[in-house]
């Protein structure tokens, strides 16, 4: 009697190349949403920092034009402007990279 002729061998087998294959089959789906969410979040990145940057000097500018001083608002406001995007930034990526985890935990656990 082989280990294939025992009675309930067969049906493991079966279980545990069917959970290899569900695995193949989601891994490929994961590369697929993994390079589309990756190439996303540069995106949200840039324009998270560009932004406020941007909108900073641009009210910066502004209160120049119409408020002149011995100081820049131009300046100041890029600046507050850089740090605010950089910390929102930053928010996003620790918000993505908390949620990689759980799916990691997740996975492990179905294992």
């Amino acid at each position: 009697m082989t280990d294939s002729d025992r009675p309930g061998e067969g049906e493991a087998f079966s279980r545990r190349i069917g959970t290899k294959a569900a695995r193949k089959r989601m891994a490929r789906r994961q590369v697929n949403h993994t390079l589309w969410s990756g190439l996303g979040m540069m995106g949200l990145v840039g324009w998270s920092v560009a932004l406020p940057t941007l909108l900073g000097a641009a009210i910066g500018w502004w209160l120049d034009s119409r408020h002149p001083s011995a100081h820049s608002w131009t300046l100041a406001l890029l600046a507050a402007g850089l740090t605010l995007g950089c910390f929102s930034a930053w928010h996003w990526v620790v918000e993505e990279l908390r949620q990689i985890r759980e799916q990691e935990e997740n996975d492990d656990d179905d294992k």
